[in-house]
Order: C-alpha cells, then structure tokens, then sequence
C-alpha cells in the first residue's frame, strides 16, 4: 500500500463540454467525486492523500468560473463536520493569504476542527504550484540564514523538504492524473522525484474507487529502486 498519493483532478470542464452543460456543473460534479475518493482513501487505510484542487495558474481562468470553484470551496468547507466524524484530518497546502477573509477563516477552523483526527490525512492544494511551493521555502531559508539562524552549507534536502507545504509527511509514492493528460502541471514537483505514475483517460467526474484500486495495484506491480539495481 503507498503511504502517500496525489491525484490532479483534471477534465471537469471536459466532462460538462461532453454532456453540453456549463464549466461550473463539471466543478459541481468533480467536487462530488473527490468527497467519494477521499472517504474511499480513508476507508482502505490510505496515510496521506493530496489533491490538486486550485493552482496558482487557475486565476487565469474567466472570473466567473474562478468565483464558481471558489463558491463550491465555500459550501464544502461548510460542511466538512462529516470528515471529522470520519476521522479524516485535514490540511490546505498552498498559499491561502490571497485567498477571500471568509474563506481563510473557514479554512482555518476545518484545518482545527480536525487536528486530532488520526485517519486519513488529506491535503488540499488550493492556491498551489510547485514552483511556488520552491520559492516559498528558499526565501525563507534565505531569511533564516539573514538572520543568523541557518549555514547555506549545512542545507540538505532535509531541511529544504521541511520548508516546503507538506513538512512532516513522506513524499507522494504514487501519482494519478487522469483526462488524458501526461504531465505534472506543477503539482509536487519537489515532493513526485521518485513517485510512480498513473495516467488515465477517465475524466475526474468520472473517477470511482474501483480506478484508484486500479491505480494501486498497477503502483504495487513495479519495482522501485531508488536508483540502485
């Protein structure tokens, strides 16, 4: 079993195009999927789940469409007491200070209210990128070594990866995307250097339990070495 997965959510919008209904009902529908997915991770005694929800380049995107995934943020954070009563503690990774006060708030008492859960833990990257995720960790080694507190010669990925986000979890073993795409999108990038991937042309909406079941067997089917023999 991978302790640690991460899943980019990707194809929503290509799942409402498909069924001629607007972008927001695939967000509506990708939501439901990833409440399923993540109680069905924590049911099989997965650690740790990251899910890619809302990336630093998704501003780009028509502002409407950012409010709609914005508003179905809210109404999920407002109803995360069932992933409490489920034992699933969870965590948003990313840079949430430009987010809406209101939002940040209910992040804040979801990430509280679930502190103590000893399930599964799932992390949200919601206003994440990879990149960013790198910058954010050097500047503040680069404060640190300001003010005396860090030597640039003892930096070791050890320290680093206790800079980035996901600080006191192990690295992703697995990832998954699915929508037919075959690329990072800026997810992990540290965090994925010796993942195992998974790709799949199963639009999110349309991902189930029995494709994560299929997303791990294919994991525990490979050799990983790590780089030696």
């Amino acid at each position: 079993m991978p302790a640690h997965i991460g899943i980019i959510m990707d194809g929503n919008g290509r799942w409402a195009r498909k069924r001629a209904l607007p972008r927001s009902a695939g967000h509506s529908a990708g939501a439901k999927a990833f409440k399923e997915i993540a109680r069905y991770a924590n049911r099989i005694g997965l650690r740790y789940l990251t899910v890619y929800a809302f990336s630093t380049e998704n501003w780009k995107r028509p502002p409407e469409e950012v409010a709609n995934i914005m508003n179905i943020l809210r109404d999920y954070l407002k109803n995360t007491e069932s992933f409490k009563e489920e034992n699933i503690q969870v965590r948003f990774v990313g840079d949430i200070g430009v987010l809406d006060q209101d939002i940040i708030d209910l992040i804040l008492k979801a990430e509280s209210d679930s502190k103590n859960a000893t399930g599964l833990q799932l992390n949200i990257a919601l206003n994440y990128g990879g990149r960013d995720e790198i910058l954010h960790a050097v500047k503040g080694l680069m404060r640190e070594a300001k003010e005396g507190k860090a030597e640039p010669d003892q930096l070791d990925e050890t320290m680093f990866s206790n800079r980035l986000y996901t600080y006191g979890q192990p690295d992703p073993d697995l990832i998954i995307r699915p929508s037919g795409e075959y690329r990072l999108s800026n997810f992990m990038i540290w965090q994925s250097a010796y993942a195992e991937f998974w790709f799949s042309d199963i639009l999110w909406p349309d991902f189930k339990p029995k494709h994560l079941d299929e997303a791990i067997a294919a994991y525990q089917s490979r050799d990983r070495r790590y780089g030696g023999v």
